[in-house]
């Protein structure tokens, strides 16, 4: 009888696809964002270092996540999800998916969801109706607004800034929205703040 190998084959294909969709899968625990709604800044966390810091809008109406309140919600959440891979800066997104038009930054009229998706989810009871109010981080064409509240309850950013995030932080990564100066949630950044305080600026890299 001769030995057919196709069935060994087989079963070493399906190890294979089930290793590398468990590796795919694998929660960012090395990258937390830290959303400060008084400051409207953002700050991007390696293992616990201040990496990054950008200007950032939140809700123009409120604080919270009743359904219909178009708050920003506080509390815990992880990126749920991811969309926009390698889309052009400016990309137009209607549910989440390409209209296959690129905006300009502060097209004039215009106010579309651009360039980047990272949807969040909601891990506390505070928050919970976050992922179903469609809460994202994403890119804005109204870049002109960033650093003040504008929003209908997402966190904005501008395209290139929001790209810089997407390409850093992945599926799972913890994004906490305080109602505090970063600085009182991430003790690590008191020097930086003050340095960025000082300078009269919102937009600045932070220390490693």
């Amino acid at each position: 009888m001769r030995f057919d190998p196709r069935p060994l084959l087989r079963a070493a294909l399906a190890l294979a696809v089930l290793f590398f969709s468990a590796s795919c899968a694998t929660k960012d625990t090395r990258h937390r964002v830290v959303v400060s709604v008084p400051e409207q800044r953002l700050v991007v966390l390696d293992e616990g270092r201040p990496m990054a810091m950008y200007p950032i809008s939140t809700s123009k109406f409120a604080i919270g996540d009743i359904p219909g309140s178009r708050g920003t919600p506080l509390g815990e959440l992880e990126i749920a999800k991811k969309i926009g891979d390698a889309a052009p800066s400016g990309t137009v997104f209607k549910s989440r998916k390409r209209t296959g038009e690129i905006l300009p930054p502060d097209a004039p009229g215009r106010d579309p969801i651009v360039t980047r998706i990272l949807w969040l989810k909601g891990l506390e009871a505070q928050n919970a109706n976050a992922y179903g109010r469609y809460i994202y981080i994403h890119g804005t064409p109204e870049e002109r607004n960033i650093g003040q509240p504008a929003s209908y309850g997402c966190i904005r950013m501008r395209s290139r800034d929001v790209i810089q995030l997407y390409n850093v932080v992945g599926w799972g990564a913890r994004v906490s929205i305080v109602n505090a100066p970063l600085a009182a949630a991430v003790p690590a950044l008191a020097p930086v703040a003050a340095q960025v305080a000082a300078a009269g600026t919102t937009d600045a890299p932070a220390s490693r």
